[in-house]
């Protein structure tokens, strides 16, 4: 396969043919030959082509060179490639840039993109602007996109914890995993553990990160199973939800594991949960 490519590379290097510039960019890039794939990409954009460009830019992007992958995108757009706007606004959140991420958003808005108006709600309720992110996503719901229909609902759980949003969470399950654990939370409420049990279990099956906190607390705080706790709160931890060390350790504490406890609390820590900040110093108090 390797001499295939640099066959077709060698054939390619003084060619117009952007089709072929742009198959060979991608078969690069599948085979992880990055360098190959940008010159591939932006030779076909050097010679005008926007798609060229959007596919460098996230070639470039993929190496965190994010100002020359802003260059790519900026001139993907002028040339008339919609998709390049929401990667764009990613690119710039990266740089620190907010204000043009968002005008980047809005230009994908703008463009059909529903999904990159999802990501100027994201980066709006991110900066405290709910009243904003919320008017965003029921736009985008009212306009059909079932992933912001489950952030509208999911958001106005945690604001109002009104059961009535059931349903509303129930059709967002497999759209955000946040309205499958908030789901589960409402269950859970309302004295459905079994339930709650089973709608968690199966986020953790799918490989949502959500699910493994709410998860384990279930099993400790609900079911007093505190082996499947502590193997909910170990998976969510591989799975990289720093706030599952906090509670892991307050397991192993509670189990009499206070050198176990204490490793976690320091890990949380050092991950910047405030609540593993806090039972460290409390243990080193003591």
């Amino acid at each position: 396969m390797t001499e295939d490519l640099d066959g077709r590379l060698r054939r390619l290097r003084a060619s117009d043919d952007v089709d072929e510039l742009l198959d060979l960019g991608c078969d690069f890039a599948d085979a992880g030959r990055q360098d190959a794939a940008e010159w591939c990409f932006r030779r076909a954009a050097d010679l005008g082509d926007p798609v060229a460009s959007f596919n460098l830019g996230n070639c470039l992007a993929g190496q965190r060179r994010w100002p020359e992958a802003v260059t790519a995108y900026e001139q993907s757009i002028a040339g008339g490639e919609p998709d390049a706007w929401r990667n764009l606004g990613r690119v710039l959140e990266q740089l620190g840039d907010l204000a043009g991420a968002m005008r980047a958003y809005r230009g994908a808005v703008e463009a059909g993109d529903l999904h990159g108006g999802l990501e100027l709600a994201f980066l709006l309720q991110e900066q405290g602007e709910g009243d904003q992110a919320l008017a965003v996503a029921e736009e985008l719901a009212e306009a059909g996109d079932a992933e912001a229909a489950a952030v509208v609902a999911s958001w106005r759980w945690g604001a109002t914890s009104d059961p009535a949003l059931e349903a509303a969470l129930r059709a967002g399950a497999d759209h955000f995993p946040t309205a499958r654990s908030d789901l589960a939370q409402l269950l859970k409420e309302t004295g459905r553990m079994a339930e709650a049990r089973f709608v968690l279990e199966r986020g953790a099956k799918l490989g949502e990160l959500e699910a493994w906190l709410p998860l384990g607390n279930l099993y400790a705080d609900e079911l007093r199973d505190v082996e499947s706790a502590e193997e909910a709160y170990r998976s969510g931890i591989a799975a990289g939800d720093v706030y599952c060390h906090h509670n892991l350790g307050v397991l192993l504490a509670d189990r009499g594991d206070l050198e176990g406890a204490t490793e976690q609390f320091v890990l949380g820590a050092a991950a910047g949960d405030e609540l593993a900040a806090l039972a460290l110093r409390q243990f080193q108090n003591e």
